[in-house]
């Protein structure tokens, strides 16, 4: 009929208006979805997509933009490509709660320390650690290697670029497993770097090297000699248990654990041998006071 407005054209008039039964037009986004979409947006314009800055949203959502948006900034600044940033952000998320002039502090201490360029950004990949460890104890870690395992500056680089959890280590640990490779292994720095050492539990080196030379297959060197051939450090230390079983203790898991448990009892009866010599050694004092105090009476 002329002049006649249907009934759903009427109802697409006017905002907010229903388009049928049970639809209705979208409602405005309201404030907290603008600072999202802002969110994103930033987050997009520093290299992140689209999948990869919904990631970083969604870490720490309490925490306001700024903060994720600061952190990203900061460690994109420090040469982290976007996908590392974000996952050593979702490893670490108390780095979101960091002020950037920690990160960017902390940062620049690890260069003076010997981590620069690349080996920084693989060093805070794989330990964001570093960003909440106290400045005495990286310093600490770096002045022990420096002036009592005498590492070379090239050296020390080398160290805190692959095994960067050297920096967390308290000093007396990271001293007696050079000392062991030194001394009781007859190994050198040059050789303990280009095996990573630092990398593998002292127990474990310990572990191997006992079970080789006990084979046969290990003797410490007298002089810089040794009657049989030592295998280099690096294969006992890089090898997986079961290579290095096969090809370097030509020997089984069985027996490998076995061993294990012999040498942990003997270090157990050791450890208890020990502290009763320390306690006879102590009545003996006793003894001795007593008799000194009662001569002094007398």
């Amino acid at each position: 009929m002329a002049g006649r407005v249907s009934l759903p054209l009427l109802l697409l008039r006017g905002p907010g208006r229903a388009l049928g039964p049970g639809r209705a037009l979208p409602a405005a986004p309201g404030p907290g979805s603008r600072r999202g979409c802002g969110e994103l947006a930033a987050l997009r314009a520093m290299g992140f997509s689209q999948e990869q800055a919904r990631r970083l949203q969604a870490l720490q959502p309490r925490l306001g933009p700024e903060h994720r948006e600061a952190a990203a900034a900061q460690l994109l600044l420090l040469g982290l490509s976007a996908e590392a940033a974000l996952a050593l952000l979702e490893r670490s998320p108390a780095l979101l709660r960091l002020p950037t002039e920690r990160l960017r502090e902390r940062a620049e201490e690890l260069r003076r320390l010997g981590l620069d360029g690349g080996r920084l950004q693989r060093a805070l990949s794989r330990c964001p650690q570093l960003f909440h460890a106290p400045r005495r104890r990286l310093e600490a870690a770096v002045r022990l290697l420096r002036e009592r395992c005498l590492f070379t500056a090239e050296q020390l680089r080398e160290v805190l670029g692959t095994c960067p959890a050297v920096l967390l280590e308290e000093p007396s640990t990271l001293h007696h497993q050079f000392q062991y490779a030194y001394f009781r292994m007859g190994v050198q720095q040059k050789e303990m770097v280009k095996a990573r050492l630092f990398q593998m539990p002292f127990g474990e080196l310990r572990n191997r090297h006992i079970f080789l030379e006990r084979r046969g297959l290990y003797e410490t060197p007298h002089k810089g000699q040794t009657q049989i051939s030592n295998p280099k450090l690096k294969d006992i230390l890089q090898l997986p248990e079961k290579d290095f079983l096969a090809s370097l203790a030509y020997s089984t898991p069985e027996e490998f654990e076995v061993f294990k448990k012999l040498l942990a009892r003997e270090e157990e009866e050791e450890k208890e041998d020990e502290d009763a010599l320390y306690t006879e050694d102590g009545d003996d004092d006793d003894d001795l006071d007593s008799d000194e105090s009662k001569t002094a009476r007398e």
